[in-house]
């Protein structure tokens, strides 16, 4: 059947928008390259009945970002992807379009999607058809991997895999074991029989195809694949004789289907944003000794730190790969000192998509801490705190009392600042944002 059964591409909505950041990706030589152009399809159309909550899934926001924008930036930080279409629902076009500019999303084109999966599939499969005649030959995508866009954690030493073998044999696709046994029952209700599980596989996302390969078994495929079908490797079988390459993946390709595991997602980006953070010495002895110390309280919690003096020279890159910050200022702190470093995140022009955190942390030798010639209060924080939460940066402060005199309350003082430092980082709370907090 001709192409005809697809829903009308003439309501697309093309959004291109600059990088926002280069994807950082490591590379191994062992492994072959992708040296061909490939396009990424998300279909996003569904209505998320299943998770009970009022908005479709993909559209839930967790830590500032909705679900959808994760996925998009999964893709969006492998070098070799050149495009990716999102499908959605007609009435959330506008929505869509809004995630993309307020994200700063680039290589991205936004299509309204069908009445069924299968339809909304092959909407973005003409829509990279459509960008392929306007491409010169050299960059036309050879490989379209479609993907659910509840999938925020796909990584890309198996995206590598799938846009291979999809090159190689014209499908490719992703499984996973069964976790429980498939059972077919009677109509009256009671078991019929069971199959065995060791010698079934879970089919999950990505998939890979060729693109004459995915664009054919749409043109030839049935009304009634596109009302019921849900598997397209089935459709490059049938009607194109593509039999797909099966890659086992990793636990990470899990679907978010469930309000819990819109919490999981959550926990999930949490623990990434927490592993690391950069603390700031200003080159005193003092500072540099309590980060030394603090980098070694912290690594109870599996996060590592890296001390530099300053942001001059090469020690500015921690910019634009870092989320964290430790600001470290010794008896007489100026704000002026965090500032600086509020406007060289902004200098960078990068966009902030998850929360960024800045922690104050004032040292002091004496019980009462000054802050430009007043005893430090969450006020004097809270202002400074504010501008940088329009950034969507979080800043927090924590004011602790060095004892010459007392090793031991050093020490305690001292884990007890990696804890609340941890806490602040992994947690992300905004509750706690402008306050003044004591180690």
């Amino acid at each position: 059947m001709q192409g005809d059964n697809c829903e009308s591409e003439k309501a697309a909505h093309p959004g291109i928008f600059p990088a926002f950041e280069d994807g950082k990706s490591d590379h191994h030589p062992a492994e072959r390259c992708v040296d061909f152009p490939v396009s990424v399809v998300l279909p996003a159309g569904g209505t998320g009945e299943r998770t009970g909550l009022q908005a479709p899934k993909q559209f839930f926001s967790f830590l500032g970002r909705p679900l959808i924008s994760y996925t998009i930036q999964a893709f969006e930080r492998v070098p070799w992807i050149q495009s990716i279409v999102v499908v959605v629902a007609k009435e959330k076009m506008d929505m869509m379009m809004d995630i993309i500019q307020r994200f700063q999303h680039r290589k991205v084109r936004v299509v309204p999607g069908g009445s069924t999966r299968h339809r909304s599939i092959c909407n973005g499969v003409l829509a990279v058809g459509k960008e392929e005649k306007e491409r010169t030959a050299p960059d036309r995508p050879k490989v379209v991997i479609i993907h659910d866009a509840v999938r925020p954690f796909v990584e890309e030493d198996f995206l590598r895999k799938i846009a291979l073998a999809a090159k190689e044999q014209g499908a490719s696709g992703a499984i996973r074991p069964l976790v429980s046994t498939v059972i077919a029952t009677t109509s009256e209700g009671y078991l019929d029989h069971s199959l065995e599980r060791t010698k079934y596989r879970a089919s999950e996302m990505p998939q890979g195809f060729s693109y004459d390969v995915i664009y054919q078994a749409y043109q030839r495929c049935s009304d009634s694949d596109f009302e019921f079908g849900t598997e397209c490797l089935h459709l490059a079988l049938q009607y194109c004789g593509t039999n797909a390459k099966l890659i086992e993946g990793p636990p990470t390709l899990w679907k978010v289907t469930y309000k819990r595991d819109l919490a999981a997602a959550e926990s999930i980006i949490k623990e990434t944003l927490s592993r690391s953070a950069c603390v700031f010495t200003g080159g005193l002895a003092e500072a540099v000794t309590l980060a030394d110390a603090l980098r070694k309280a912290v690594g109870s919690w599996d996060m590592e730190l890296d001390i530099i003096p300053n942001l001059t020279g090469d020690n500015a890159s921690c910019l634009l790969k870092e989320w964290n910050f430790i600001h470290v200022s010794v008896n007489h702190p100026c704000p002026s000192e965090v500032e600086a470093t509020l406007m060289a995140l902004e200098a960078t022009n990068r966009a902030v998509l998850h929360p960024m955190v800045i922690i104050w942390v004032l040292l002091s030798h004496t019980d009462e801490l000054s802050i430009s010639g007043r005893v430090a209060e969450p006020e004097a924080i809270m202002d400074l705190a504010s501008t940088a939460k329009l950034r969507n940066i979080l800043l927090y402060g924590i004011q602790l009392h060095e004892s010459s005199k007392d090793a031991s309350r050093w020490q305690r003082s001292v884990l007890r600042l990696g804890e609340i430092a941890s806490a602040l980082i992994r947690e992300r709370n905004p509750a706690l944002v402008g306050q003044l907090l004591l180690a």
